[in-house]
């Protein structure tokens, strides 16, 4: 029922990978379930990659953990990123070399014929259905919050200048606000997240492209990545994959 599919790269221009991302599958009440992530480190290419790999950590522990209680899945992630939060903003707070530093957060659970969401920051979760890629989490991003608002269009904020600028971000503080999602899956559903490093470069209609192709996602989430190599692969790219329903 469930297949999956996880690539990060460097990129063309950068010299350290500050991504990190995670796909698992986990046993939950007799039932296999994926843990999906994706977290793209802020404060310096060393902090960055510290923050991001601290927070998929903690939050695969913490899930882990609250699974095995019987936490209900919602709960469950959610938890996973409030101890994410802490766990990057304690490291931050006591090692001046790491002070600033940050993550966004994109995590869900495919549990129960649904996806459960908890997202922080800019990396992005969508869902292909019906040979559309419906991007399902909002940007926490100053240009995010220009389109939201009607100042800008998709067109112009994909090459705005301050479109790294977040609004939003795991371990700058010692709380952070969670947007929850949940979504009914259908047989056949694929479900992406990613770092801005693919989605900057990538269209949605192109993307979507690429999921409608009948291949194995591992097969897919690399040429994902391969594909923003070729538009110039500016930034770190990470992409993660789960297919629902999906035959083997």
């Amino acid at each position: 029922m469930l297949r999956l599919g996880i690539k990060s790269d460097l990129g063309q221009t950068r010299v350290a990978n500050e991504d990190s991302c995670l796909a698992r599958l986990l046993s939950y009440q007799g039932e296999t379930v994926a843990l999906l992530a994706v977290a793209d480190g802020i404060g310096g290419h060393r902090a960055g990659d510290v923050a991001s790999r601290t927070a998929i950590g903690r939050l695969e522990e913490e899930v882990i953990r609250a699974l095995e209680r019987g936490e209900a899945p919602m709960m469950a992630i959610e938890q996973g990123v409030w101890a994410a939060n802490r766990s990057v903003f304690e490291l931050a707070s006591s090692q001046e070399r790491y002070w600033g530093m940050g993550t966004t957060l994109t995590a869900a659970l495919v549990a129960q014929e649904k996806l459960f969401i908890a997202h922080v920051g800019d990396s992005r979760l969508y869902l292909y259905r019906d040979s559309v890629c419906r991007q399902l989490t909002a940007d926490h991003s100053l240009v995010g919050e220009l389109v939201r608002n009607g100042e800008l269009s998709l067109d112009e904020a994909r090459n705005h200048p301050q479109r790294n600028v977040l609004t939003r971000a795991v371990g700058i503080e010692s709380q952070v606000k969670i947007d929850l999602y949940s979504e009914s899956l259908q047989s056949g559903d694929i479900i992406l997240l990613a770092s801005d490093g693919l989605f900057s470069l990538l269209t949605d209609e192109e993307i979507a492209s690429c999921l409608a192709l009948d291949k194995d996602l591992q097969q897919v989430a690399e040429e994902l990545v391969v594909e923003a190599n070729k538009r110039g692969g500016h930034d770190n790219i990470s992409v993660v994959l789960a297919g629902w329903g999906c035959a083997e």
